[in-house]
């Protein structure tokens, strides 16, 4: 077997924070690689420190000590400008709020990301962000705004946004959260189209029956991994979708 390229590394990470007089270990010494083409759901309950975690990864916050290394760079000790930069570069984020520009047209949303980048000129940027949207099944809404789409459609110009910059790794919070059953299938599909095509996914959830259409599943509880399991059985969302009965939750 080819030794796969590792896109994270934690090394026993830990973060504290001091709140009033006590100090709350958010995260007790996590570690765990992920490997290229991976699709990894992380849960855990309110608290379990998922949120902390997501933070670390998305280079948002860096350790109170050890160490996180995101291909191959490592993150604790940069400046906040160093880690805007290599967050912009090489993590695709998708919310559960979509975090659109409203009054903004899909292409111009999806753009974005490479409005910070001066080796993209913005004819490129135009039809970087147009290949993304039609990747994502949406190159008749082109130029829709926020406002005149629905929450899946909505969904998926966030995740053109996340995949136009050609990142590392997708880092996908409650991706699934605010939508309807038929629209999560859908969303998961697209999931599961990405991480064919070899795409890095890390999807953190609450949602424990996402993990049945991932790869490897990492639980989290009072800050510490208590179990990462790869999924031998991955089930198709293609055919979950197909079985749901017809129009409902539209």
């Amino acid at each position: 077997m080819d030794q796969k390229k590792v896109v994270i590394e934690l090394r026993d990470v830990r973060r504290d924070f001091i709140v009033g007089e006590e100090t709350v270990h958010a995260l007790r010494g996590v570690s765990f690689k992920i490997y290229e083409g991976e699709f990894v759901t992380i849960m855990g309950k309110s608290g379990s420190g998922k949120s902390t975690l997501l933070n670390q990864l998305g280079c948002l916050d860096t350790p109170t000590t050890g160490e996180y290394f995101l291909d191959g760079i490592s993150v604790r000790t940069m400046s906040k400008s160093q880690r805007a930069v290599l967050r912009n570069r090489k993590i695709g984020f998708i919310f559960q709020s979509y975090n659109l520009l409203p009054k903004t047209t899909s292409v111009e949303n999806v753009e974005l990301p490479l409005m910070y980048n001066s080796e993209v000129s913005a004819k490129q940027r135009r039809q970087k962000a147009i290949e993304a949207l039609k990747s994502v099944g949406l190159g008749d809404r082109l130029m829709h705004k926020s406002n005149q789409m629905s929450g899946g459609q909505m969904q998926r110009v966030a995740i053109a946004r996340a995949l136009v910059n050609d990142p590392a790794v997708i880092l996908a919070d409650e991706a699934t959260g605010n939508l309807d059953t038929r629209t999560s299938f859908e969303i998961l599909v697209l999931f599961q189209k990405l991480h064919a095509e070899g795409r890095t996914i890390i999807f953190v959830t609450h949602n424990p029956d996402i993990a049945n259409y991932s790869s490897r599943n990492i639980m989290l509880r009072d800050g510490r991994v208590i179990s990462d399991k790869t999924n031998s059985n991955i089930l198709s969302a293609a055919e979950g979708l197909a079985a749901l009965p017809p129009n409902s939750d539209e």
